[in-house]
């Protein structure tokens, strides 16, 4: 690539490159800046070419279908495995015989070095996303036998993304990830970086940041690390760093169109100045409200670059902005009505589905791609909350959750564990980082959590519950008692949905399923306190859904509670509800999810009732009143989604 007309004017430039080091620099040296390098990892060819063996004598027989290959480094070492036990020509025949899909550029060069091309090509950032869209569009994965030459650690995102589509993987590593022999380079590069001496990172790869975490931890400089990211750009070539960089904590300030390190120092050369002037601002001003977290965050969510999903038509309504039409999504979008859904339910237990972030990603990601509708809420569940508070958690098969440890006495709240950490659902937060890396960025992602009325419910009867006999009878002889319980729930689901927040949820519900069977007074009395501590405590910036189903007349006390959004079952209308909670409140709603089970044209003309009852008023998000019955086929949901999208299209002034 031709040098850019702008000017990095000197900037101290740290990138960690091995390979390329020579290119960077100079990429760097042509845009004006003053290079650092530190080359931060090499690639360790295996001892133990076992794998590679196995695959090769499968592939001659006859046993493989689909080879992808990631890497070209990865491709040639493993023909170089090979070629010591194998026959080459034999070998690079019987993978011409199969279908190959090559990553990006790199593998396909390697390819050509043998004499090959690859059958499919994945097309830029080439990610593993990008590699499940080519498989769809172009092989049927079901029980096909495919081999993945891995690099450096495995991947079990697309290792499940394989497996939710019928296919036997076959994993060959041929080499790994470490240090460089000599790291007195990257040593000193880090040096200067935590002695406040670098204005830019260029990261490009992930386990480029693993290893400057590693070297950093080594040398003692942890700290003094991670407060220099608040005075220089981090930069990453492409979303797979960048997600690596996010699920560390640490900011993306800048990622390129084209994962190229050409592409990347364009746009250092380009925005280097606006955003480093920006950041050390908001630095600055930062130290002045350090006593006072809430602001500092609302600060820096003002003041952090738009992104795709901020001008989407569904964080646009949770805003109360005009929109050019209704948003749509539906709560348990992904569920037992869908076939993909049920071919990967399959395979496992409803709990250790939503405790597989791999999984249960790859599950609403297909979901979104399969509906297409204007939001993803993360697959998991309301109660995986309560395990390490100390509860003992079963899904039983026809009984649904079953608690085995309840709460019926006042006493009994003592052997509660307040939830200090929710290092105990890192599964779930792992869930949010996975679904947001592997949507597109106008997709916005919820999170959620259960309210603490509807998990005291859960944990004081043991399961579901008609009468909510223990329940109540606890709440009102022991007062005291249910405060209690309901403080520890409440603080929890605040760290629990925060947490969310930042592993990359855009928005966040609370789901009060069960307080529907409270009247306005105990609602005022016992809940609405506990409700309102949330939703005062959940990070400034990202939208909270109210929603509480049951009892039309808590739709007030609900608006008390407060949240951006209140969410409104089917029985009352949308006008009367919205009439309830004031216009200072965006809602959501409020289909009955059992309209789905009528004809396409009845769904069409129910949908178009509630649509005229928003009246085009901005802050309208389309939802059922409920969840998605597993009996609903799928063609129905399909109808209501185009009769929203068809039905509430209007022009934006």
């Amino acid at each position: 690539m031709s040098a850019t007309t702008t000017d990095l004017a000197g900037l101290r430039v740290a990138a960690f490159e091995s390979r390329r080091a020579e290119e960077m620099a100079q990429l760097i040296r042509r845009s004006g800046g003053v290079p650092h390098l530190g080359p931060s990892l090499r690639e360790v060819p295996l001892d133990d070419h076992r794998e590679a063996i196995d695959f090769a004598n499968m592939l001659i027989t006859g046993q493989i279908d689909v080879v992808l290959l990631m890497t070209g480094v990865g491709t040639r070492l493993l023909v170089s495995a090979v070629e010591r036990h194998v026959d080459r020509q034999r070998f690079l025949h019987a993978l011409s015989d199969v279908v190959t899909v090559a990553r990006g550029p790199k593998p396909v060069a390697a390819l050509k070095e043998l004499g090959l091309d690859p059958t499919y090509r994945v097309p830029e950032p080439n990610t593993w996303r990008e590699l499940l869209q080519t498989l769809d569009t172009s092989v049927s994965l079901a029980n096909q036998s495919v081999a993945l030459q891995e690099y450096g650690q495995p991947n079990p995102s697309l290792i499940a993304g394989l497996e939710a589509r019928g296919a036997h993987v076959t994993c060959v590593r041929v080499y790994q990830w470490d240090l460089p022999l000599d790291t007195a380079p990257l040593e000193a590069t880090i040096r200067e970086i935590a002695a406040g001496r670098i204005d830019a990172m260029l990261f490009t790869s992930a386990q480029q940041v693993v290893h400057v975490e590693q070297l950093a931890a080594q040398l003692g400089l942890a700290e003094e690390l991670r407060a220099a990211l608040d005075q220089l750009l981090v930069t990453s070539i492409g979303p797979t760093t960048s997600e690596c960089l996010r699920q560390r904590g640490w900011p993306v300030d800048l990622e390129p169109e084209h994962p190229k390190m050409g592409h990347m120092l364009v746009a250092l050369t380009r925005h280097a100045a606006e955003l480093l002037a920006r950041k050390r601002r908001l630095a600055t001003e930062m130290k002045s409200l350090a006593c006072s977290p809430r602001v500092r965050d609302a600060a820096l969510a003002a003041d952090r670059p738009r992104r795709a999903w901020d001008d989407s038509v569904f964080l646009r309504a949770c805003r109360r902005e005009p929109t050019e039409r209704t948003p749509i999504w539906l709560m348990r979008q992904a569920g037992r009505y869908l076939p993909e859904y049920r071919e990967i339910r399959a395979k496992t237990t409803f709990l250790e589905l939503c405790k597989n972030p791999a999984l249960s990603a790859e599950v609403m990601i297909r979901t979104v791609e399969r509906l297409g509708v204007d939001a993803a809420i993360i697959f998991s569940d309301l109660l995986p909350i309560l395990e390490p508070m100390g509860f003992d958690l079963e899904f039983s098969a026809g009984e649904g959750p079953v608690i085995h440890n309840p709460l019926r006495e006042g006493d009994d709240v003592e052997r509660m564990v307040e939830l200090e950490s929710v290092e105990a659902l890192d599964f779930v937060m792992q869930t949010v980082r996975q679904t947001r890396a592997g949507l597109p960025e106008h997709i916005p992602v919820i999170g959620f959590a259960g309210a603490p009325f509807t998990l005291a419910s859960y944990a004081i009867e043991g399961g579901s519950s008609r009468s909510y006999l223990h329940t109540k009878t606890l709440m009102y002889r022991d007062p005291g008692a249910w405060h209690e319980l309901m403080g520890r729930l409440a603080r929890g689901v605040t760290r629990y949905l925060n947490a969310q927040i930042a592993a990359g949820a855009q928005a966040v519900q609370i789901f009060d399923s069960w307080v529907g069977c409270l009247g306005p007074d105990d609602y005022r009395q016992y809940v609405l306190p506990h409700t309102r501590a949330i939703i005062g405590g959940i990070t400034p910036g990202a939208p909270l859904i109210n929603f509480a189903t049951g009892n039309p007349a808590l739709l007030p006390l609900l608006a008390q509670a407060g949240g951006d959004v209140i969410g409104v079952d089917w029985r009352i209308s949308l006008a009367e509800a919205w009439k309830a909670v004031g216009p200072q409140h965006a809602v959501q709603g409020n289909l009955d999810p059992l309209v789905l089970l009528a004809t396409p044209e009845e769904i069409r003309r129910r949908a178009g009732i509630i649509l005229n009852e928003a009246a085009g008023r901005p802050g309208h998000i389309f939802n059922l009143g409920h969840g998605v019955l597993p009996q609903t086929p799928v063609e129905h949901v399909l109808a209501l989604i185009e009769a929203v999208r068809e039905l509430s299209a209007r022009s934006v002034r």
